[in-house]
């Protein structure tokens, strides 16, 4: 006999595994990398400290 399969749970899966691979693919193509993220973070800080050094009571 064939093995009985639910249509729902298979349709379901196999949106998962789509989405699992574009999410894959969205990461490679937008995502920086944990170094990248904190050189932006340093430069924006130091950047506001710059700024609030500058302004004029």
């Amino acid at each position: 006999m064939a093995e009985i399969v639910n249509l729902n749970r298979a349709r379901k899966a196999k949106d998962r595994s789509a989405a699992s691979v574009k999410a894959d693919q969205n990461a490679v193509k937008f995502g920086h990398s944990k170094a990248e993220k904190a050189l932006q973070s340093a430069k924006a800080k130091k950047a506001e400290r710059d700024l609030d050094g500058a302004k004029r009571e």
